[in-house]
């Protein structure tokens, strides 16, 4: 499993500059892959089980092996040849002033950090929380990984529409209302059973999914081309690093206190979000701040 992860590693700080290098529209590039990396999320919750059901656990890794395969091969046959590296091309407009690229650099990492704090809580303690809250209602497992999968299907269509905002509208009141949604949306599920957690579950996934794409967007619309892969990846190693504690914290958080207490938690975390971007310079003072520098 680590040298899975370690290959699988590869995809966000290069896949990402890849997909916005010639886009016309980053945002919706970024929220149309992201919709299909949770429909991927989504449909593995679904097949999982059923694969584990029917065939056994040692199918649930080997299909998606063979289609990860497939992929690849594809890719190789149909991506365009690159005739020079990013980090080679001549810079493409004018950089920030250095206290505002650090400042934004540091709302980009501190943001990615909670947000996939609260991507990693919700994915991983979702089924199970499903299974508590859902109890004398839903015990099959082929239904809990159908009623699973619909929650991210329908969340994944948050990124599309974010990202079509994104290229419509500063990032700042966008990014920031999602993240203040979050507040809410986990205080309320945090005291709800039955279909009223569920439906909040759907709400919250949106909040949670919809707010995925700004990171990137940050990087595409404030950082230059020729660095946008290491910027990424020094973003991506700091947040996923530390956020991945929350994988290891789960099983001791809720057999300690609950899922009551995880979900007021991850509300105490999207608060901590909201703070971090409001700290996030607005599009006015970045131009003006290029103005002046140009």
């Amino acid at each position: 499993l680590t040298v899975l992860g370690l290959f699988s590693a590869i995809y966000h700080p290069v896949g990402i500059p890849m997909l916005v290098q010639q886009s016309k529209r980053p945002g919706v590039t970024i929220g149309i892959n992201g919709l299909a990396g949770n429909l991927g999320i989504a449909f593995a919750a679904l097949s999982t089980g059923l694969l584990v059901k029917y065939f056994g656990w040692r199918m649930a890794f080997v299909v998606p092996g063979l289609l990860s395969i497939a992929a690849g091969f594809l890719f190789s046959k149909t991506a365009p040849i690159e005739s020079a590296a990013p980090a080679s091309r001549k810079v493409s407009h004018v950089q920030l002033p250095k206290h505002l690229a650090v400042r934004t650099f540091m709302v980009m990492v501190a943001s990615g950090t909670t947000g996939s704090l609260l991507f990693n809580f919700t994915t991983n303690g979702n089924t199970q929380m499903l299974t508590e809250r859902l109890e004398g209602i839903v015990s099959d497992p082929a239904s809990i990984g159908m009623l699973m999968a619909l929650v991210y299907a329908i969340a994944s269509i948050a990124q599309v529409i974010v990202g079509r905002l994104i290229d419509r509208f500063p990032v700042k009141p966008l990014f920031f209302g999602i993240v203040a949604s979050q507040i809410v949306l986990f205080a309320l599920a945090s005291q709800s059973a039955g279909w009223l957690w569920y439906l909040l579950a759907v709400a919250y996934m949106i909040s949670v999914f919809g707010a995925i794409p700004f990171s990137d967007a940050m990087v595409v619309r404030y950082i230059d081309d020729s660095m946008r892969s290491r910027v990424s990846g020094i973003r991506i190693a700091i947040s996923f690093g530390i956020s991945s504690l929350a994988v290891y914290m789960l099983g001791p958080l809720v057999k300690a206190s609950g899922f009551t207490q995880l979900l007021i938690a991850m509300s105490f975390i999207a608060a901590v979000s909201a703070f971090i971007v409001l700290w996030l310079p607005g599009e006015a003072q970045m131009r003006t701040a290029r103005q002046v520098t140009g």
